[in-house]
């Protein structure tokens, strides 16, 4: 049997507590527009207390197969992901609206989350894990050329026939000073 909701009540109770989840996700669920498809998830998570009072310590990992959009080239390519992480759940603390201010955090705490409820649904935790794996900027390769600028051809796969030198009119003028140089050498 899967166990797919971490309680807290039972890892006070029981001890530390294992957990695993196979997900179907669809990638609007995501919020991430360059994933394409996504296959099935899985995670494995080991629960346990932490030093505080209140405190959980979430360890593990999550897999996953998606294909991505590149960025350059905005073709699809198969990305193949398994994301180990640590988190630690500690109680909210209670506070009225004129007392929370910016407060700068430590490298510790950013692995820190604050929980109301008493469980975590382990398919939300996959989720978020999975959004914190995905590259900024997909590549389907790190050498990929992207899309000429001028007739959209994917420079991967095909030379495109657009002039490729840069011109700006701005310099025009010195460009008559630059052909009358050259001239002057040649003679």
């Amino acid at each position: 049997m899967q166990k797919t909701i971490i309680q807290f009540d039972d890892i006070d109770k029981y001890g530390p507590q294992s957990y695993h989840g196979s997900f179907s996700v669809e990638t609007h669920e995501l919020g991430r527009e360059e994933i394409e498809n996504i296959g099935e998830v899985t995670v494995d998570v080991e629960a346990s207390q932490g030093d505080l009072p209140g405190e959980y310590v979430v360890e593990g990992i999550v897999a996953y197969i998606a294909d991505l959009r590149c960025s350059r080239c905005v073709e699809p390519f198969p990305f193949a992901n398994r994301s180990h992480f640590h988190l630690r759940y500690r109680p909210r603390a209670e506070s009225s609206a004129a007392e929370i201010q910016d407060v700068e955090i430590s490298q510790e705490e950013l692995d820190m989350e604050f929980y109301d409820e008493r469980s975590i649904p382990l398919r939300q935790m996959a989720i978020e894990q999975i959004q914190l794996s995905i590259p900024m900027k997909p590549l389907c390769d790190d050498g990929c050329l992207g899309l000429c600028p001028r007739c959209g051809a994917n420079l991967a796969r095909e030379q495109c026939a657009c002039d490729t030198s840069i011109t700006d009119d701005r310099w025009n003028a010195l460009r008559g000073i630059r052909e009358e140089l050259a001239r002057k050498r040649e003679q």
